[in-house]
């Protein structure tokens, strides 16, 4: 099942530098191993914004809502999920 996941983080403007570093550094680690695990096959930054959209392609919903709840990031995020059917048109 394939989804369009789009997250915007919102960090507080007084969590210490340090903490917000160690948060993206788990963040970055936990996502590349989705990605190369094929379960986060892509994931593309928004031009001025501290966002993302990205395609999750997992089993079911609550594989997808394990995988976002599990980012170091979470807490931090507003995210919306539209889950996505193959189109007719579609040549691939």
């Amino acid at each position: 099942m394939k989804y369009l996941v789009h997250m915007d983080v919102n960090l507080p403007a007084d969590l210490p530098a340090a903490e917000a570093a160690e948060i993206k550094t788990k963040e970055k680690a936990y996502s590349q191993a989705l990605q190369h695990s094929g379960k986060w096959p892509e994931i593309w930054r928004v031009v001025g914004e501290y966002a993302n959209y990205s395609i999750f392609d997992v089993d079911s919903n609550d594989e997808l809502h394990e995988l976002l709840q599990n980012l170091p990031l979470f807490p931090f995020m507003d995210i919306s999920v539209v889950p996505l059917a193959k189109h007719p048109s579609d040549v691939k």
